[in-house]
Parts: structure tokens; C-alpha cells; sequence
């Protein structure tokens, strides 16, 4: 039983206060107070570790710590993360909603097929196909939630257990990736924000090094990030002395709080003036290199010495590394050092393929390796900064704990937005995904990678399986009987050699000592460890490389000693050479994998197949924020390349349906991988089904017969289950009814556009080698903080829910006219139809409102509306028809002589 300390909440113990400790088998009353009395002395021997940083403290007690009958476990001796199961009040009523769904959903098939629609057949047909892949979707959507989990960190056991007063930090090392491309739309202003919060990260400073992946080769983001290393040497130490959140400094003085609230120091006051001063006059320079990057040379950039920048051609350029901070270099003002700080742009040669961000990553890795190799990297996007100085030991809780921490290969955290009007019409926050289903994934074996904010193990990133933890003894044949086990000998004798053999391949692989004696100044190796895998093996998997393979087998990171930094940064060039992945596993097994657009997904599911599981983290404050597209196109456009990225994992010998078989991954989790590859199929049952009300309204036909009490009963029963489902789910995860409405508006809007769209071009660019772009031609508005709310972008993403809506608003005023004009007897009918009807309108409403932009655009609302409202009047006087009466004229009996 471990001692509680008042200043830190632990959880109460699951037991019955009512019934006696001898229940449980702790022996008699007299225990009890044996660990009241230990309790307490445990609690003042913590309190003398906390202050005094453990002197004198280590023989205080010992003697009650020996006591063969006392517990050995003291705070910083216990878990640094814990499990919270969502309690059975919530998620116990969920799941008996989601079986009583799928008895109702059995209900409904076996009534929709059975009772066609004879006058309609085509109608009916199509439904009922649309109905039973929505059915399978869901399916796939809803049984990876069905184990949702939360978890909690403690930081202060992490830094009780590696953060010892008087010593050198434990905390294992992390490198920090961003990626950028073209700095014209990629500011270099968010870019240098997000590298200011990476070097003022609540971490040892020695523990840390940021890389920055230049894949434009722009001289203006080497100079921004120049700049900007000039800018942490005050902006650091203000962000520390002070601990300030965000430390990202255009989020900091942009936030609309009191900052002098609970601040009497003025020196805080006076400092945080100077710094906003400072901050703006880092922005002027900023802004300065950007607007003199507007006007390129003809010859190209030049350099300080004259000689052109080697980045003048994009496509045809050597590597580029510059380290601008680091150990032993620079320090800040204060005379404290600083992380280090590294420019790198691989190198790009004309008839080679350059896997775009994928291949950006890995030449990374290989980067970070050879300077600093450490055991894990956080990657961000340029745009996330990180808004949580602590992000870096949340992390640490899951990776660096000695029970669970062997097995996880990432540890990942949501996402959130800055810059998102408060209706999120679009659902960029997209906290559905981020706040229920991957807390679902993580109950079964983690979330998915989703591109940033992800915190790996370096060693998972190279393709090594996820260690095995050894099983306890089970039963042996002497508790069986003896017929047992003479039929059991031989299959044990099977499992016995096949464990073996298993095991000898595991060893052959494992990476645990450093192969030294490679390169120039390191020392030499023991030749039976060398013997474990051959240099060559490592050479066709790794790359020749003989520094890089010596870091690949720092298990705790680390860089050879006896290496010079200028033979390092010689070998840094090398490794990012456009030709070093060439007859490798680079991209195929190691680091992140190539195929796709959204190599996130592809990455994330190699790791898990090697049986590595991943872990979501929730701090209270979020650890990362970015910016997302705010109009419709943008927003479109970001969901196409999601979309593609998943079809081409879908037409890849990667497939989840297919891969990865008598391997580490649980079927949940595949089921999970599968939705996430197929749901850009939904889009054509979707459209199908959308356009099915308009059809129905202008044909008077309907895709159900004449509905029966029974029949009634079951759909409202579906619909009850539905939206119960919702209603749960939104309970135990915790998402507002608004953000839920949201997300079920844009899956429909998505999916009848980005979605089908992504379709057919992931076809073509798979099966037959087409290259198909989307162009947009873009607006100019800057008005308002949330301008590019209504930016309005024409692009063919438009076209289909466009057309969803104007048939579906001209086939209600059509059903409309004709029960009006065929008496009110056919009300009763229509109601459904409309009520079909509606249901498309209302999810493509915010559609709507992109579409229509802003109030003072009235040349755009004329034409449109007029359109519209010129085809409502033709349909309702051809339906009306004043002149014609109900039963008609009979010309040919009447003649001339009619009365």
C-alpha cells in the first residue's frame, strides 16, 4: 500500500471501508497501525528528499524500508501514468445501445428487402444498396470505440524519479522535427513562433535539439530562422524566469487576458514591455526578408561573401546544414545555454523522386542521428506550436516508464485550433475524431498517427519489433493427467522450437550495443556482438552509412565518442544525399513510409503491425495548437488530400483489408485502419442517396411501399437508436452537442464533394498513372479577424453539393405545387419525401453559406438567386396551370359548341 502525500491527489483505493483489512488478507488489526506509524515516517522522509534533495535522507527509515513485510514502493517509485476507464454509468448504456442498434438494424434489412417497391424498383434498389454500406461503415466507425479509455500524468514522479536535486537530469533526450516547404504560404513569422516555443520548452536544455526541414531550399526561411535564433537568446530566459504560457510569443501577447492578474512583481511588468518591444521589432525584421523576397534576382540570391545560394534552383540543389545553436555555442543573455538549433535542406537532383514531406522526415532522422541521436522525436507542422511548455514531460510519463514504456512506439496528442470562429461551420476543430474516437483506439492499441503533435521512439521508427514481454508459468503436466500430456508433449515440443527460433531472430535484430570502430576517432568493437548483423545486412537496410549505422544501435541515443563535429556534419550531408535511400529499406520499413500522400496513416500502421502500441495524451492544457483553413475551399481542399492519401493506402499492397496478418495488430484496431482507408467509397452511396428526396419529389414515386404499423415501429426505433448512439457518445467523450451537429453536417458535405473527387483521382493516378490537380483561383479579402471565413474560392470541389442542393430545393417546391395542386388527400405521403428532403438541406446548409460569402457581394446573391427563383416559379405555373381545369378539356366530344 503505498503512502499518500496531501499535496498530491491520488485516487481513493478500491476498497470496502466497511468490511475489515483482514479480508483482504492483510493479516490482523495490529498491521494497521504498523502502516499508519510507516505512513507517516515515509511522509516525512519524502518531505526531507523534496527540500534538502535527498541528503541525509537515504539512511532516515531505511530500516523500516527493509522490513521484509512493509511495502517498498515510495512516490517516485510508482507509475508515472495511470488508465482512467470511462465509468460504467456512461459507457455501459452505450453499449448496450450500439448491440440494441445492430438487433434493429437486422430488423430493418430484413423488412426493406422483403418488401419491395414494385412501381419503383430502381428507386427502391438503389436505397437499399446505399442503406447496407452506410450499415457496414458504421459498423467499422463504432467497435473500435467500444473500449474508450483516459489516462492522467504525474510530473512530479517523473521528476522525483529522474530529476534528483544536486545530479545531472536524467530525462532522455528528444529531437524536435518541423517541416516546412514554400514560405510564402507557409509564413516565416509562424514558423519562427513555433521554433521560439521548441527552444523555451520546459525540458533540460541540454536534453533538447530542433531541427528544422527546409524542403524549398528558400533563403528566406534560412534567414528567418537566423533571425530567430538571434530573438531566443531573450526570449528564452524571459519565457523560464518567468514560466509564461504559451511560450510562443505571437500567441502570448495576442491573448485577451489580465496578464497582470496574480502578478505583483513589476519586474515582470517592466520586462514583459521591454519584450513585447522587442517581439515587434523581430516581426518588423521578419516581415522586412519577406517583402524583399517578393522581388527575386534574375541571377538568384547571393550570399553575404557573394557566392549565389545554393537553393537558387528548387529542383536541382546540393544539402544544406547550418547549426546555428547549440551546446557550447551561443548562450542567451543571461549566460545559460541554449537547445540546439539546426537548418538542414536535403539535397534534389532532377530524376529523382523526393517523397515530398515522407522523405523530408527521413532525412531528418538520419540528421538527428548523426548530430545528436536521441532515443525519441517530437514532430510538429510548422504551424503547431506548442502551447503546453510541459508537452515534452507528458510525453516522458508514458515512454520512460519502466513497466509500460517498452512497448509504446508514440505517444499522441489532439490537435487544436487557433483562428476558428466560434460556430466552427466547417468543423476544423474536428473534435469528434480527436475527443471520441481516438480515446476508443486508445482502449484497444492506441491512436493513429495523424501527422503532428506525435512523440516517437526512435528505435520503433526503424523497423524493429516491439519487445515480448515473457509470459508467466502456466500449467504443467504434473496438475494434468497423464493422458494430457502425452498428447500435449509434442505440440509443446513445436510451440518449444518455434519460440526458439523466434527468439534467436529477435536477438539477431535487437539493438542494444553501439557499433563503434566505423568512422575516423571511433574506437573499436567486440567482434561477437558485430557478428549479430553483418555490416552489409545493416548497409542494404540502413543505408552506407557507417556513423548512422553505429547510432541505429544506441538503444538510449547518444553519439559515438571520439567523433569530431566537422567528420559529423561531412557524414550529416551524406545521409541526406538524394541518391542514399536507393536500394534500401527507407520508406519501405524504416522511418516514415512512402506510397501515400497522408504517409501518417501509413507510418502509424507499419509500427503497430510490428506489435507497438501507441498512447493518446490529454493534458488539461493542450499541448499543441495550429491553424486550419477557415473557407470552404481551403477546407475542402485540406479534406482531398486527406481523402487521396487514404485511397491510394487502399489500392496499396499496404491495405489494412490485406496486410499485415499473424502480426502485432488487434482486430479492432485493424477495423479502425480499414474505415479509415475505405470511407472515401461512401461518397457515391452518398450522393446516390442524396439525390434519391429530388427523385422522389418530381417522379411522385417514394423508396418505401405503404408503410405498416410494424414497419413504423421499426423505423422509429432506428432513428431512436441513432440518435441515442450520438447522445451517449457525446457524454462519456465529452463533446458538445454543437461540435457533434458539426462534424454530421461536413461528413456529408466532404463527402459529397473532397471525398468522390479523391476517388476518381486516386484511381487514376494508381491504375493508370494520371496526375491530376485541382486549381483554385482565390479572392483577395483582409477585413476581419475571420475574413477568409467568407473568402469565397471557386473550385470543381463545388459542383456536386451544389447540385445536391438546387434538386432537392427544386424538388420540394415541385412536391409542394403538386399536392397543392392535386388536392391536400396527398399531404400524407409527401410529408416523407419532404421530410427526406430537408434532412439534405439542413446537413448542406453551412455549404450554403460558404457558397453565398458575405451579405455586400450582391452582383453573386442576384445571379444566383434570380436563377433559383425563376425555375421555382416556371415549375409552380407549369404544376398550377390556372387555365387548365382539374379533369381538362375534352376537345373532341365538345367541339366548337361547348357551353
Amino acid at each position: 500500500m503505498p503512502f499518500s502525500d496531501s499535496s498530491i491527489p491520488l485516487p481513493p483505493r478500491p476498497m470496502d471501508p466497511k468490511k475489515d483489512l483482514a479480508v483482504y488478507g492483510y493479516g490482523t488489526v495490529a498491521w494497521k497501525e504498523r502502516m499508519e506509524e510507516w505512513k507517516k515516517k515515509q511522509s516525512d522522509k519524502l518531505q526531507v528528499v523534496k527540500h534538502q534533495g535527498g541528503k541525509g535522507g537515504e539512511n532516515n527509515g531505511g530500516d523500516e524500508l527493509d522490513d521484509p513485510d512493509l511495502p517498498m514502493m515510495d512516490e517516485g517509485r510508482q507509475p508515472l501514468s495511470r488508465k482512467l476507464p470511462i465509468s460504467s454509468s456512461k459507457i455501459s448504456p452505450y453499449r448496450l445501445i450500439i448491440i440494441l442498434r445492430l438487433v434493429i438494424l437486422g430488423l430493418f434489412f430484413h423488412y426493406r428487402i422483403l418488401h419491395p417497391v414494385n412501381d419503383a424498383y430502381g428507386l427502391w434498389l438503389t436505397s437499399v444498396i446505399c442503406e447496407i454500406w452506410f450499415a457496414v461503415s458504421w459498423i467499422l466507425d463504432q467497435f473500435p470505440k467500444w473500449y474508450p479509455i483516459e489516462r492522467e500524468t504525474y510530473l512530479d514522479r517523473l521528476s522525483l524519479r529522474y530529476e534528483k536535486e544536486g545530479k545531472p537530469s536524467e530525462l532522455a533526450s528528444v529531437d524536435v522535427f518541423v517541416s516546412t516547404v514554400d514560405p510564402m504560404k507557409e509564413p516565416p513569422l509562424i514558423t519562427a513562433n513555433t521554433v521560439l516555443s521548441i527552444l523555451a520548452v520546459d525540458y533540460p536544455v541540454d536534453k533538447v535539439a530542433c531541427y528544422v526541414s527546409d524542403d524549398g531550399a528558400a533563403m528566406l526561411t534560412f534567414e528567418a530562422i537566423s533571425e530567430t535564433s538571434e530573438f531566443a537568446r531573450k526570449w528564452v530566459p524571459f519565457c523560464k524566469r518567468f514560466s509564461i504560457e504559451p511560450r510562443a510569443p505571437e500567441w502570448y501577447f495576442a491573448q485577451k487576458v489580465d496578464y497582470l492578474k496574480d502578478r505583483v512583481d513589476p519586474a515582470f511588468i517592466r520586462e514583459r514591455r521591454a519584450m513585447k518591444r522587442e517581439y515587434e521589432e523581430f516581426k518588423v525584421r521578419i516581415n522586412g526578408l519577406v517583402a524583399t523576397a517578393q522581388k527575386v534576382p534574375e541571377d538568384g540570391w547571393t550570399m553575404q561573401d557573394g557566392t549565389p545560394w545554393p537553393g537558387n534552383n528548387v529542383r536541382d540543389h546540393p544539402g544544406m546544414i547550418q547549426v546555428f545553436l547549440g551546446h557550447n555555442g551561443v548562450h542567451d543573455v543571461e549566460g545559460n545555454e541554449l537547445p540546439r538549433l539546426v537548418y538542414v535542406s536535403r539535397e534534389k537532383r532532377p530524376g529523382f523522386d523526393h517523397h515530398k514531406k515522407a522523405g523530408a522526415m527521413n532525412s531528418l532522422v538520419r540528421v538527428s542521428a548523426i548530430i545528436t541521436n536521441a532515443p525519441y522525436m517530437l514532430n510538429v507542422d510548422c504551424d503547431h506550436y506548442i502551447n503546453n511548455s510541459k508537452a515534452l514531460r507528458e510525453a516522458m510519463c508514458f515512454m520512460m516508464d519502466p513497466t509500460s514504456g517498452k512497448k509504446i512506439c508514440y505517444v499522441q496528442f489532439p490537435q487544436r485550433f487557433d483562428g476558428i470562429d466560434r460556430h466552427d461551420r466547417y468543423s476544423n476543430r474536428n473534435v469528434v475524431f480527436f475527443d471520441i474516437n481516438m480515446k476508443g483506439l486508445d482502449g484497444i492499441q492506441g491512436p493513429i498517427y495523424v501527422g503532428t503533435g506525435c512523440v516517437f521512439r526512435r528505435q520503433a521508427l526503424y523497423g524493429y519489433d516491439a519487445p515480448i514481454k515473457k509470459k508467466p508459468p502456466g500449467r504443467t503436466c504434473n496438475c494434468l493427467p497423464k493422458w494430457c500430456c502425452c498428447c500435449c508433449r509434442s505440440k509443446k515440443k513445436n510451440k518449444k522450437s518455434k519460440s526458439n527460433e523466434k527468439k534467436k531472430s529477435k536477438d539477431a535484430s535487437k539493438q542494444i550495443h553501439a557499433l563503434e570502430n566505423i568512422e575516423e576517432g571511433i574506437e573499436g568493437i567486440d567482434n561477437e556482438k558485430s557478428a549479430l548483423m553483418p555490416q552489409i545486412k545493416f548497409e542494404k537496410k540502413f543505408g552506407q552509412s557507417s556513423v548512422f549505422i553505429a547510432s541505429t544501435l544506441m538503444e538510449d541515443g547518444g553519439v559515438p565518442k571520439g567523433a569530431s563535429s566537422a567528420s559529423l556534419l561531412k557524414e550529416a550531408i551524406h545521409v541526406i544525399s538524394c541518391g542514399y535511400e536507393d536500394k534500401t529499406e527507407w520508406g519501405k520499413e524504416i522511418g516514415w513510409i512512402y506510397g501515400s500522400v497522408t504517409e501518417d496513416i501509413l507510418t502509424g500502421f507499419k509500427m503497430h503491425c510490428h506489435g507497438w502500441r501507441s498512447v493518446y495524451c490529454m493534458p488539461k492544457r493542450p499541448a499543441f495548437k495550429g491553424s486550419a483553413p477557415i473557407n470552404l475551399s481551403d477546407r475542402l481542399h485540406q479534406v482531398l488530400r486527406w481523402a487521396l492519401g487514404s485511397v491510394e493506402i487502399l489500392l496499396s499492397r499496404h491495405c489494412p483489408i490485406w496486410y499485415g496478418y499473424g502480426c502485432g495488430l488487434k482486430w479492432l484496431e485493424r477495423f479502425s485502419y480499414i474505415n479509415s482507408v475505405v470511407y472515401p467509397l461512401t461518397s457515391i452511396p452518398l450522393i446516390a442517396y442524396c439525390t434519391l428526396p429530388a427523385v422522389c419529389l418530381l417522379t411522385g414515386k417514394f423508396i418505401v411501399p405503404e408503410i405498416s404499423n410494424y414497419a413504423s415501429i421499426i423505423f422509429m426505433a432506428l432513428f431512436i437508436s441513432i440518435a441515442a448512439t450520438g447522445i451517449l457518445e457525446m457524454q462519456w467523450g465529452g463533446v458538445g452537442i454543437h461540435d457533434w451537429w458539426r462534424n454530421e453536417q461536413f461528413w456529408v458535405i466532404g463527402g459529397a464533394s473532397a471525398h468522390l473527387f479523391a476517388l476518381f483521382q486516386g484511381l487514376l493516378k494508381v491504375l493508370a498513372g494520371v496526375n491530376t490537380n485541382f486549381t483554385v483561383t482565390s479572392k483577395a479579402a483582409d477585413d476581419g479577424e475571420f475574413s477568409d471565413l467568407y473568402l469565397f474560392k471557386w473550385t470543381s470541389l463545388l459542383i456536386p453539393p451544389m447540385t445536391l442542393l438546387i434538386i432537392n430545393i427544386i424538388g420540394v417546391v415541385v412536391g409542394i405545387s403538386d399536392a397543392i395542386n392535386n388536392g391536400y388527400e396527398t399531404w400524407g405521403p409527401l410529408f416523407g419525401k419532404l421530410f427526406f428532403a430537408l434532412w439534405v438541406i439542413v446537413h448542406l446548409y453551412p455549404f450554403l453559406k460558404g457558397w453565398l460569402g458575405k451579405q455586400d457581394r450582391l452582383p453573386t446573391i442576384i445571379v444566383v438567386w434570380s436563377i433559383l427563383l425563376a425555375s421555382v416559379l416556371t415549375l409552380l405555373w407549369v404544376r398550377i396551370n390556372p387555365f387548365v381545369s382539374k379533369g381538362g378539356i375534352v376537345l373532341e366530344v365538345c367541339g366548337l359548341d361547348c357551353n
